[in-house]
């Protein structure tokens, strides 16, 4: 996956960089900045941080990782926040561009960041996420680097003011789990495969359920009239003969039916791009339930097409999944920027898209 926000200790991410929020003078700060010096080897850390010296805000420099579970850690001095109004956001928005292309010049192809100067420094967390966001995601369209956001309190994050709150109601409306697990026995899980629940009862309603379901989910299966002459029943043959449109078949359609190429699909979607070819190639290859998400987001589909998409794999959205409600509010109030979309299903504790 090209990008993704974790919750972990920074000092633990195994990447070929990791980026520390430093002081500014060579010598050892609190918080975050303490931990990276402590976990590397103090010693070691502070003796290659004095042959940099001292540091302006927005600038990144590289010493080795030592004990760290990573080969280089890229030092960047963020800024202190006043009110907004002294160049804040500007000096943040160079301490990640600078980072990232100092880790594509020394060749890796990995980099952690931790939300920088949001600790002691006191820069507005939902700020610095849309930054974080903003230039990553710049630097994603002409990159292959992967990239993590290491945040430590999930709960702090939002990426837009009301948003949350909006998203939090929508669920409470239509979030069905509870009722479901008395239903059907189970739920599905987040983003979860499961193409349909399974009620309890006796055998001939559990079969008269599935078939009446498939038929509701599958576009090649239309629900019979339940009133007037009743239609003779298709032979497997039949069935077998007019599956429809395959899943890869339709998602090359969507593409070439928005003129997309395949690299703004695969990073649009927030996928690698030896995956994307895999669906491109194998007709046969079905990708998980949210990297089908992913692509229809990337495709801008709406609600429709979107099940509709994920119909011609098997699958489908259910309001028994707090995943799927964030994925369809979304959805339904336009919001097609993968960063944002899985910024809001990690604040809600839910599996980002890939």
């Amino acid at each position: 996956m090209p990008f993704r926000i974790i919750r972990n200790d920074i000092t633990k991410v195994r990447a070929d960089a990791v980026v520390n929020s430093a002081n500014p003078d060579p010598e050892v700060g609190t918080g975050a900045d303490s931990a990276v010096y402590e976990a590397a080897g103090k010693d070691l850390m502070l003796a290659e941080r004095k042959k940099i010296g001292a540091m302006k805000p927005g600038e990144a420099a590289v010493t080795p990782a030592f004990h760290l579970p990573a080969k280089y850690v890229i030092h960047t001095v963020g800024p202190v926040w006043i009110d907004g109004k002294h160049g804040e956001f500007d000096v943040l928005r160079s301490c990640y561009r600078k980072s990232l292309l100092l880790a594509e010049h020394l060749g890796c192809g990995s980099i952690a960041f931790p939300l920088i100067a949001t600790g002691n420094y006191g820069f507005p967390k939902d700020k610095a996420l849309d930054i974080a966001l903003a230039v990553i995601r710049d630097h994603l369209e002409y990159s292959e680097l992967n990239v993590t956001l290491v945040v430590f309190d999930r709960s702090a994050y939002q990426t837009a003011s009301g948003l949350t709150e909006q998203i939090e109601e929508f669920i409470d409306e239509n979030y069905v789990g509870s009722q479901t697990e008395v239903e059907y026995g189970s739920q599905a899980g987040p983003l979860s495969d499961h193409v349909l629940p399974r009620r309890r009862g006796n055998r001939r309603e559990e079969a008269v359920l599935r078939e009446e379901s498939f038929r509701d989910s599958s576009p090649a299966f239309p629900r019979p009239a339940r009133f007037g002459k009743k239609k003779e029943k298709a032979s497997l043959e039949d069935i077998v003969n007019n599956l429809g449109e395959s899943f890869q078949k339709r998602l090359l359609r969507m593409i070439d039916e928005r003129g997309m190429t395949d690299p703004e699909v695969y990073k649009r979607a927030n996928l690698d791009r030896k995956l994307f070819s895999k669906i491109r190639c194998s007709e046969d290859y079905i990708p998980k339930k949210k990297t089908i998400v992913a692509l229809a987001i990337a495709l801008r589909l709406n609600l429709d097409d979107t099940r509709d998409l994920l119909a011609s794999a098997g699958l489908l959205l259910t309001n028994n999944s707090k995943s799927d409600l964030i994925v369809i509010f979304c959805l339904e109030n336009g919001i097609y920027d993968i960063y944002e979309v899985n910024a809001l299903l990690f604040k809600f504790g839910e599996p980002v898209l890939c």
